[in-house]
């Protein structure tokens, strides 16, 4: 039995006076708070938080981290210590809510805190929860999800592992793909692992390939290749005699590169086309990520020098099907705060398909809810074809649509400059060619029907958005 979880939202102003300042800053706390187990007030609840932190004139950090510790009743006390950058320096937000049931309104808006750089006071101040306009969207958003737990770090959830397994039966004519793309936030450099099976059509043996590429903020991409080899087959990922993509750990080496990274999960996994077609193939392909989130740890050695990550940002992905699309594009963008849009839009390299516009299916993962509830809807609607529209270029494509009182507007842009040209064969024999950046960027405006559209929430990624735009 999967255990429930609890998600909220809280917005938090007030007041900071750091050392040596004699007057105080304006601050503002944005902040997701995820829990592994339902929250009950009789005992004591740990999430993770994460968000945005905002100081007047000093730090906007939107990828702040931290814990959160609730025990309104067993300890008296919601303590909140949160991680964020500021101007370069990284400090620690460490505060509590003293709960008193004589005073229980003020003991639960007002969160006093102190801020702390390695161990040392440097600053204090006092947040407040606007009772009068935040109370109201603030019950409106706790969230009850399924499968929040994560798992230890330099592992993976026991859910993400099992859809690391081979799916192959031996069938010709037959593909698989076991993929991470990652972003590195101390150099703005972006990483892509790529491990692949084929199993050619004409019967022949079956053999693996892959490549490994780092998109550095400033020059050109560098990438290495490794194989073909013979595939030997393993049970729960993928590996050759020099690489290996298994649960939790990603490792191996190809020309000047080689690799060693922890993964840990920090979500459940997310199909992005229809749940089914990963169990049964009826589709000419099918992709879904194991980790639709995660944090990466570890060293890549290239060419050019080191690539040291600690808690990158990125995701593992899967495919199975015949081979490649006629023409595609696809994105990954982390948004913050745990939410994450995956979109693949593709025309089918079938007969009669082909002739189709792109099918596009898209997978906000926001608030501990995935939208479109089902993957159906932006492919293919209520009524038809043409509820989500792709129009794919380079080095500009988008995509927009609507399901439900919701409609989506997403624009990529790949730079020419920190885009990579790789070539492949499918199993047909016929080739393929990709274009990967994984410094793009991307806009997301999402707006909601209350009597007309109205603006619910809106994203701009500089270089950290994953894109790829391909065709046979």
């Amino acid at each position: 039995m999967t255990a429930r979880g609890t998600t909220f939202r809280e917005t938090m102003p007030g007041r900071v006076r750091l050392t040596g300042e004699g007057a105080d800053r304006p601050v503002r706390l944005d902040l997701l708070a995820r829990a592994d187990s339902l929250m009950l007030p009789h005992r004591t609840t740990r999430a993770r938080l994460t968000g945005r932190v905002r100081i007047a004139g000093l730090a906007d950090d939107p990828g702040a981290e931290g814990e959160l510790e609730i025990s309104p009743l067993a300890r008296r006390r919601i303590r909140y210590r949160l991680r964020f950058s500021l101007g370069g320096r990284r400090l620690l937000l460490d505060g509590w809510k003293s709960v008193s049931l004589k005073r229980p309104l003020s003991s639960l808006t007002v969160l006093p805190y102190t801020l702390y750089e390695a161990g040392e006071r440097v600053g204090e101040g006092t947040l407040r929860f606007p009772v009068a306009t935040g109370l109201l969207p603030f019950l409106a958003g706790f969230r009850f999800p399924r499968d929040t737990g994560t798992a230890e770090p330099g592992t993976a959830e026991p859910e993400a592992g099992r859809y690391l397994a081979p799916r192959w039966d031996g069938t010709p004519g037959r593909t698989e793909v076991w993929y991470t793309t990652l972003t590195d936030p101390a150099t703005g450099s972006g990483l892509w692992l790529h491990h692949e099976l084929v199993a050619p059509l004409d019967g022949t043996p079956a053999y693996v390939h892959g490549w490994i590429a780092v998109f550095p903020k400033d020059g050109p991409a560098e990438h290495a290749r490794f194989g073909p080899t013979p595939w030997t087959g393993r049970a729960a990922g993928f590996a050759t005699a020099d690489t290996s993509a298994a649960a939790g750990r990603l490792t191996g080496s190809a020309g000047p590169f080689s690799w060693t990274l922890t993964e840990e999960s920090e979500g459940p996994p997310l199909h992005t086309f229809p749940r089914w077609s990963w169990r049964r193939p009826w589709l000419p392909a099918s992709h879904m990520l194991p980790a639709a989130r995660a944090r990466y740890s570890g060293t890549v050695r290239h060419a050019s020098g080191t690539l040291r990550l600690t808690d990158a940002p990125g995701a593992s992905a899967r495919i199975y099907g015949h081979g490649n699309a006629r023409r595609w594009a696809w994105l990954h963008a982390d948004l913050g705060g745990g939410d994450v849009l995956e979109i693949v839009a593709a025309v089918s390299a079938r007969r009669g398909l082909d002739r189709l516009p792109p099918l596009v299916f898209l997978r906000l993962y926001r608030d501990g809810r995935t939208w479109p509830r089902r993957a159906e809807r932006a492919a293919v609607g209520w009524a038809g074809l043409g509820r989500f529209r792709a129009v794919i270029g380079l080095p500009r494509w988008r995509v927009e649509g609507r399901a439900g009182l919701r409609r989506i507007r997403v624009t990529v842009t790949q730079p020419p400059e920190g885009t990579l040209t790789l070539d492949y064969t499918d199993p047909d024999g016929s080739a393929a060619v990709c274009r990967n950046s994984e410094r793009a960027d991307a806009t997301v405006r999402l707006e909601r029907w209350w009597g007309r559209w109205r603006p619910e929430a809106a994203w701009h990624l500089s270089g950290t958005a994953h894109a790829e735009v391909g065709d046979r």
